[in-house]
């Protein structure tokens, strides 16, 4: 199995997005801001995470929110996963999150997956987001193989 992520890759800190979106890492800090967008799109983001992660539970409060962000935040500083939040230029929102994270199987190099708040379902970010994430992490990650199963 190849290294994960490749050696002496650095993750970007700021990707800008077609829809005039931008990309950067999340967490704890994003909380005010994270949790309202989870759970205001829970029920679709269980449909979609609930039987592989259990995420996001029912009753999640803001410290759970935050405990988990803590852990994002750690397993990018370890390199060992990846969490990037979609903001608007004032970062005052969030409208979705891309996950990248290491393969389980060897027939891949990583799995990933990204999401958007319901009012933003079939919206310019979505399409910007579905055109953007397997390009950036074959061109910029040096990712071929990815599994994005989870997308639907």
């Amino acid at each position: 199995m190849s290294a994960w992520p490749p050696d002496g890759f650095e993750h970007p800190l700021r990707v800008e997005l077609a829809s005039g979106h931008h990309l950067r890492p999340m967490g704890p800090a994003d909380t005010e801001i994270d949790f309202p967008a989870v759970m205001g799109s829970r029920e679709r983001l269980w449909a979609r995470y609930g039987e592989a992660w259990g995420w996001p539970p029912a009753h999640m409060t803001p410290e759970m929110d935050r405990d988990d962000l803590q852990h994002h935040e750690d397993e990018i500083n370890a390199h060992e996963s990846f969490l990037y939040g979609a903001f608007d230029e004032a970062e005052t929102e969030l409208f979705g999150c891309v996950y990248i994270d290491p393969p389980r199987s060897e027939a891949v190099q990583a799995e990933s997956s990204w999401w958007v708040v319901d009012k933003c379902v079939d919206s310019e970010l979505e399409r910007a987001l579905d055109a953007f994430i397997p390009t950036w992490l074959r061109d910029v990650w040096g990712l071929q193989r990815v599994d994005f199963s989870l997308n639907g």
